[in-house]
């Protein structure tokens, strides 16, 4: 079924009972072409690009519960391109493209808003850092405009411009930048995927890798046996214990990040606002509920929660920017487990295993990268070539130190990123 404007007023007028399934839940075939380890969004939007640009549909997406239930759930839904080193750059430059045409492609609606984001710095050092980032994204052929603390107020009167410590000298506003509906955007590339005949399998966990004379064979499910030729894993803060199965080691540290949502809300919030205390960053949902997080809780864990000192400093920094929210009630909280690598950037590559591909290392670029991820991702399982928006992301750069990302210039230390 595609979705347009005679679906939804016919399904109004007749009770909604005509909808069909968004996608099939098949039983596991013994053999497929490609597996696909992860049901979330980057796992989902690979076999969409699959079976949608390279043809293949003999693709199996396995996921240990349900589709969507992961990091794609678990964040602040903010989509931008606001990178600004070499491999980074491109990329996500890449990834907002695909964004903008997304619903089209995937006959589904999003809820891709393109409300912008502003980046508000608080001192000259900060302000020259975001100058050089703004020239760097304008350069690449994204947007960039430097506005001073006139031109923040102007767009974004309410915050609080008398505070002393973080004084708001001004920032950068990337109008391209903006939201999108998280579980609509799994949902939407599950049923692209589905629809060409990719099978998604739920409820089936991964608990070994078959690997003979140094090729993928397969994988061991809590639904049995399942071979295939070519094995992608896309498990995010998993993906350490995935490769173990497999036999190697990756350079990532699992951590928690925490992101919080209030009680519904009159609209107040136009944009998408990051604040240098604290890493912290908010917008409005369509709900009316605002949407903020901040740093990560700092420990190793594949907790799916947090720790209470990180909630009480992200609602200090909400408060200290927006005296104006003081009063609302936080609705909930939830944790996604971040899968951080030493230098801050993401691995896309084939392992020194035959038929054997990672995508990991998303650290805080994840939900922003999932249509380029998949795109990507599939390009490099269906050719063996890396895409060109990708092809600095390699596993061996913390080997050979070349193509070394950093994009805090903290250096490549898991303790700093």
């Amino acid at each position: 079924m595609r979705f347009n404007g005679f679906q939804i007023i016919k399904q109004g007028l007749t009770g909604n009972r005509g909808w069909q399934v968004h996608w099939r839940d098949p039983a596991p075939k013994d053999e497929y072409d490609i597996i696909v380890i992860g049901g979330g969004g980057h796992g989902l939007a690979t076999a969409h690009y699959l079976s949608s640009v390279h043809g293949l549909t003999n693709v199996a997406v396995l996921e240990k519960g349900y589709l969507g239930g992961g990091n794609v759930g678990r964040n602040t839904t903010i989509v931008r391109a606001n990178y600004m080193l070499p491999g980074n750059s491109e990329f996500y430059s890449h990834s907002l493209k695909l964004w903008e045409g997304l619903e089209e492609d995937l006959n589904y609606n999003v809820m891709h808003s393109q409300r912008g984001i502003i980046n508000l710095f608080h001192n000259d050092g900060q302000r020259d850092a975001f100058a050089r980032r703004g020239n760097a994204m304008v350069n690449q052929g994204d947007d960039a405009i430097l506005l001073d603390t006139a031109g923040v107020r102007e767009v974004l009167p309410y915050l609080n411009y008398d505070q002393t410590r973080f004084p708001i000298y001004g920032g950068l506003y990337h109008k391209r930048g903006g939201t999108a509906r998280h579980d609509a955007v799994a949902w939407g590339f599950a049923r692209a995927a589905s629809g060409r005949g990719v099978d998604l399998i739920q409820n089936c966990e991964v608990t070994g890798v078959d690997i003979e004379a140094g090729k993928v064979a397969g994988v061991q499910t809590t639904r049995g046996a399942i071979k295939a030729k070519k094995i992608g894993m896309v498990v995010a803060g998993r993906s350490s214990q995935l490769a173990e199965m497999a036999g190697f080691r990756l350079p990532i540290e699992s951590h928690v990040l925490q992101a919080f949502v209030t009680e519904g809300l009159k609209p107040c919030i136009d944009h998408v606002i990051t604040y240098g205390m604290g890493h912290f960053y908010i917008s409005q949902s369509d709900k009316g509920g605002l949407v903020f997080g901040g740093d990560l809780d700092m420990y190793s864990s594949y907790a799916s929660r947090g720790n209470l000192p990180l909630v009480e400093h992200v609602a200090e920094a909400a408060v200290t920017l927006m005296p104006m929210i003081s009063k609302a009630k936080m609705l909930r909280s939830w944790g996604g487990i971040m899968d951080m690598t030493p230098d801050g950037s993401f691995i896309m590559d084939k392992t020194h295993i035959e038929g054997l591909y990672v995508n990991c290392g998303w650290c805080y670029g994840g939900f922003k990268a999932t249509p380029a991820s998949g795109h990507c991702f599939a390009h490099l399982m269906a050719t063996d070539t890396p895409h060109p928006a990708a092809e600095k992301h390699r596993l061996d750069r913390f080997v050979t130190g070349r193509h070394i990302m950093d994009e805090e210039t903290t250096g490549a230390q898991h303790n700093l990123h």
